[in-house]
């Protein structure tokens, strides 16, 4: 059964995408952010990133929303690529994934356009097949399974679960129980609490799961 961490931030994030919704502003976010080893703006962030005075060690995108001053001057790290089935967030991650990173975390890919924020959560389950993909926000931290997986807790942090599939899904160490229940609409899964320093999520659906900071 595959684990996964609650992010802390005396530990540097190995791949890190910072993508073009809100900058963030927690401070396990900002520490993550800044402290990383390995740093890809998708083009529209850059932006924000030149405020905090930190280079990306590539930028990667469509290249739309990136100004003539900025294109010049990033000149040697920009991967543009043109095609528009994909949106920059996820041409960021394949481009990570291509370079062999598989353990990536996205910053900044919520808020702003309500549409961009629902799209973005939903890619999670297009990645995580193929890469350990986890989005980091200034309230929690987003992660996508299809399978039987146990996640690390506090005692009390609110937890929340949005079935993507209609199948059945059951919990431990969850204070409001879940027996091979089918949720029919995303609501219905949420506003949950641990009951332990773990929980467990059983399903063989997508599933995304939200442990709130």
């Amino acid at each position: 059964m595959k684990k996964y961490k609650l992010p802390v931030a005396d530990v540097p994030f190995e791949t890190v995408i910072l993508a073009n919704g809100e900058y963030p502003k927690h401070l396990l976010a900002t520490s993550i952010l800044n402290n990383c080893k390995y740093l890809v703006c998708c083009d529209g962030a850059i932006n924000n990133l030149n405020d905090a005075s930190r280079i990306p060690n590539a930028i990667v995108g469509d290249c739309d929303s990136l100004s003539e001053e900025n294109r010049l001057k990033y000149a040697e790290i920009i991967h543009q690529i043109s095609e528009q089935e994909t949106n920059d967030l996820t041409k960021a991650v394949h481009f990570c994934m291509e370079q062999g990173r598989k353990e990536i975390t996205i910053l900044g890919a919520t808020g702003k356009r309500e549409d961009h924020t629902l799209a973005n959560i939903s890619l999670l389950c297009e990645y995580m097949k193929e890469a350990d993909v986890q989005m980091i926000t200034d309230y929690g931290v987003i992660n996508a399974i299809y399978t039987d997986s146990i996640f690390e807790s506090s005692i009390g942090q609110q937890v929340s679960i949005i079935c993507i599939d209609k199948t059945p899904i059951s919990s431990k160490n969850l204070v409001y129980k879940i027996n091979d229940q089918v949720f029919t609409n995303w609501w219905q899964a949420t506003l949950n609490e641990s009951e332990s320093t773990n929980f467990e999520i059983k399903t063989k659906g997508r599933t995304i799961i939200y442990r709130a900071f």
